[in-house]
């Protein structure tokens, strides 16, 4: 790594100008300088600018690093797939799996301009009349994702939808068991729960995985510019991302001054809303989502827990990691809720 204290942790700069220069010549014509995105609590995201151009890089978090969860080339080919559809996404540029460059795989992609928004307050600002239109767009780019044929855009073999919900469970279990630092209570209930009562999917569909409104970016227009962090995309089943928006949207109310979200602006859908309009536009039978909510809590408590174990070695990079640890119970409560309210 560069001794240089520009380059922010994670980030040779040195070694990115020359890579640029050989792999794309002519994109950077300045020095580079970067910056690590705050608000990430995985893959770690940094905006690089030469002065003119700016672009967003993204890469593996330091440390303990999960099997499959930081999969760079899949984040990559998704948005590549994904460039001539409906879904805003940023146009990729280059993806390096040879570790050997920067320490670890990685891919940049051009800056899109727009807002992830995280703060109510900030949201607020905007009107209620924004901020509910807003929301329904959040559900209709949703639905405009899981409309993708994935075959005719050459994701015809990006997951196995088969027996998808019974793997997820598996997957998130095993998650679980890597990063296990400490009992958390209730989530080998919630767990078993879950299994004891999978649902029938619908059709499988391309899912996001981590689909909320601080994963897409508002451009000025209150228009979604484009959808971010597809670390968690795969073939599967399309209302585990509906069970996520819901999810998240529901918490942020229950647990004000707890987590962050920006349902809690004046004039943000309420839940029944998003579901509405998402079955009305999608045609999907939405009458188990409350197993999907449930699902969506424990796939979460999972992922926190596994920060809360990289933070508590002291590897993680940023602020605000040091109340992760606090909100995996209130993950977990919440979905064994979810589950007797189905």
């Amino acid at each position: 790594m560069s001794d240089d204290p520009a380059d922010p942790p994670g980030l040779d700069l040195a070694r990115l100008r020359a890579h640029l220069d050989a792999e794309l010549p002519g994109l950077v014509r300045g020095p580079l300088r970067a910056e690590l995105f705050e608000g990430g609590r995985s893959n770690l995201t940094y905006r690089v600018t030469d002065g003119t151009g700016s672009w967003v890089l993204r890469r593996p978090p330091l440390g303990h690093v999960l099997a499959t969860a930081h999969d760079m080339a899949r984040e990559y080919r998704v948005i590549a797939a994904l460039g001539p559809t409906a879904v805003p996404v940023p146009e990729v540029l280059l993806l390096v799996e040879d570790p050997e460059v920067l320490g670890a795989p990685w891919y940049l992609m051009e800056h899109v301009a727009g807002v992830p928004h995280r703060d109510p307050a900030a949201l607020a600002a905007l009107g209620e009349q924004r901020v509910y239109g807003l929301g329904l767009r959040l559900v209709e780019t949703l639905v405009a994702l899981h409309a993708v044929d994935p075959a005719a855009v050459g994701l015809a073999d990006f997951g196995r939808p088969d027996g998808f919900l019974e793997r997820q469970l598996r997957r998130w279990e095993r998650q679980l068991e890597a990063s296990r630092s400490r009992e958390v209570p209730g989530i080998a209930e919630l767990r078993q729960a879950l299994a004891e009562s999978l649902p029938v999917s619908p059709a499988p569909a391309l899912v996001h995985g981590d689909y909320r409104l601080d994963n897409v970016l508002v451009g000025p227009d209150d228009e979604i510019a484009a959808v971010l962090d597809w670390e968690m995309s795969t073939l599967g089943d399309p209302l585990t991302d509906l069970g996520l928006l819901v999810m998240y949207t529901e918490l942020a109310r229950q647990y004000d001054g707890i987590l962050p979200g920006a349902a809690l602006a004046p004039g943000f859908p309420c839940t029944a809303e998003l579901v509405g309009r998402y079955a009305a536009s999608s045609g999907r039978d939405v009458s188990t989502l409350g197993w999907y909510v449930g699902f969506a809590s424990f796939k979460l408590a999972v992922v926190l827990e596994g920060i809360h174990y990289r933070y508590s070695q002291g590897r993680t990079v940023g602020a605000g990691f040091d109340r992760v640890g606090e909100l995996v119970p209130l993950f977990v409560q919440f979905g064994l809720t979810s589950l007797k309210e189905r």
